[in-house]
């Protein structure tokens, strides 16, 4: 599968929810519509959480990989302001 290219990685590992959100969408907001945001998070509450409230702010989950080391990243593009 192809290397997804994004414009802003952010890490929120050390994040507890609801701030795992926060932080996601807090750097969202910085870029610019069609840019593409990674996020690095914990498995649990961030996985199962963090990507539907992106959907749910109506914004676009490219893709969610789980990493070697038990982390996943998540791709969104901001569609919305």
């Amino acid at each position: 599968m192809a290397e997804i290219n994004y414009d802003e990685f952010v890490d929120i590992t050390d994040k507890v929810c609801p701030l795992t959100f926060v932080k996601a969408k807090a750097t969202l907001e910085e870029l610019e519509i069609g840019q593409i945001l990674a996020v690095r998070m914990n498995d649990g509450e961030p996985v199962q959480n963090v990507p539907r409230s992106m959907k749910d702010d109506g914004q676009q989950v490219l893709k969610l990989q789980k990493n070697d080391d038990g982390t996943y990243t998540m791709y969104v593009k901001k569609v919305e302001e």
